[in-house]
């Protein structure tokens, strides 16, 4: 036979599905083992019976003649042979249908088959993204090869599921980034928009101011609606122009910064909301305590914060600031008396977009912008309820060494 003929049946009986694949194996096994011992077992009994043919005929011619003639029968011989070949036959015959019997309804599904099918059923659910059914669980996985490969495959599917998951987290992470861009985008472009329009009211206010007259009371009153206004013109000046530093490229370097007066720039910023007049605020940060960082970025984490505690507070209340020193850190904590953090939401509080005022106030980009800052300078950010009621915000950034 040519080398491909042998390749092409070799291929054909590889293609088999192996069920069909194993019984032709099993069955052509039984088949060479039966055939085996009834043909060495045929010519050893032939050989019994023509041995006691011959033990007969030596005896028979012992016996005297006067006796009289005693004939040897040869079809009894023949008779026993036959059927010692049809019994031996069907004893065979039967061992071999039972074993193939007891292997193709028991052995062999229960430990080739079933798994083979599972495997097959769990990759379907895998294909189809069934997280469900697509592992095989633990109890249906058995010690030996098969079960090495159904256990290598769950691990496998495990590992490919948690890539998928990091992949679908850093897709979000990009999309909410991409957000962060568009609103800082639009934030700077409409405060500088609004820059021009707001220096020309607050011109024409003060014109207005320097040209009105005060005779009569009708007078007086113009006058003070006329301040009023130039109030809130200037206060929306002022948010403008922050909005529009917030928005430049910072300087990066790294240097040490005193916490304090740093909260009390930061409050400043915050303190534009006419909320903040209804507010307590109390630095309580150690004068000595400083940090190694970038003045300009580390303000915005403390915009952030303390602008997220006066929201946090419905009317009137208290923020608070302190600091300690632990080991080659200095821990800043910001504290309010508002309602607290939702416990639902405690856990995400650092992810971008989580918030409970996006349809007001609130952008959701605060906390996840301020944890990002602090992660850059080495440090951590946390939040936690307080006992008493209300947040806590906690921030923990290198220390400066004595010395410096």
């Amino acid at each position: 036979m040519s080398d491909s003929k042998k390749y092409s049946l070799t291929k054909s009986f590889g293609n088999l599905k192996v069920r069909l694949k194993l019984m032709v194996l099993h069955n052509l096994f039984f088949l060479v083992l039966t055939c085996a011992a009834y043909f060495s077992l045929i010519p050893l009994f032939e050989k019994l019976v023509t041995d006691a043919r011959g033990r007969e005929v030596t005896i028979l011619q012992q016996v005297p003649r006067t006796a009289g003639e005693v004939k040897l029968s040869q079809e009894s011989y023949k008779t026993a042979v036959s059927r010692a070949k049809l019994v031996l036959f069907l004893v065979l015959g039967s061992i071999y249908v039972l074993a193939v019997l007891l292997l193709e309804s028991a052995i062999m599904p229960l430990y080739v088959y079933r798994p083979l099918k599972r495997m097959l059923e769990a990759d379907r659910a895998t294909q189809s993204g069934d997280r469900e059914r697509e592992m095989i669980p633990a109890e249906e996985i058995l010690g030996d090869e098969i079960g090495q490969i159904m256990s290598s495959r769950n691990d496998t599917v495990a590992e490919l599921r948690r890539q998928e998951d990091e992949l679908a987290a850093a897709l979000r992470r990009l999309e909410e980034q991409d957000r962060l861009v568009s609103l800082g985008l639009l934030s700077a472009s409409v405060a500088h928009e609004l820059n021009t329009p707001l220096a020309v009211l607050n011109g024409s206010i003060e014109k207005l101011i320097e040209t009105t007259v005060v005779e009569t009371d009708k007078d007086a009153h113009t006058l003070e609606r006329l301040e009023r206004m130039r109030r809130v013109a200037q206060r929306l000046q002022r948010i403008s122009e922050s909005l529009v530093d917030f928005s430049k490229v910072r300087k990066q370097q790294m240097e040490p910064v005193a916490v304090r007066p740093l909260i009390d720039e930061a409050w400043g910023l915050v303190a534009i909301d006419e909320k903040s007049s209804s507010v307590e605020f109390l630095n309580e940060v150690r004068a000595e305590d400083r940090v190694i960082g970038n003045s300009d970025r580390l303000l915005q984490v403390f915009v952030n914060l303390l602008r997220n505690a006066l929201n946090a507070i419905e009317s009137s209340g208290r923020v608070e600031v302190h600091s300690r020193r632990q080991q080659r850190r200095v821990v800043i904590t910001v504290e309010d008396n508002g309602k607290g953090i939702e416990a639902d939401v405690l856990p995400d509080i650092f992810d971008a977009f989580v918030t409970t005022r996006l349809d007001a106030r609130g952008t959701g980009l605060g906390l996840t912008v301020a944890a990002g800052i602090v992660t850059q300078h080495g440090g951590t950010i946390g939040a936690s309820n307080r006992a008493e009621g209300g947040a806590c915000l906690e921030v923990s950034l290198p220390a400066v060494a004595a010395g410096r």
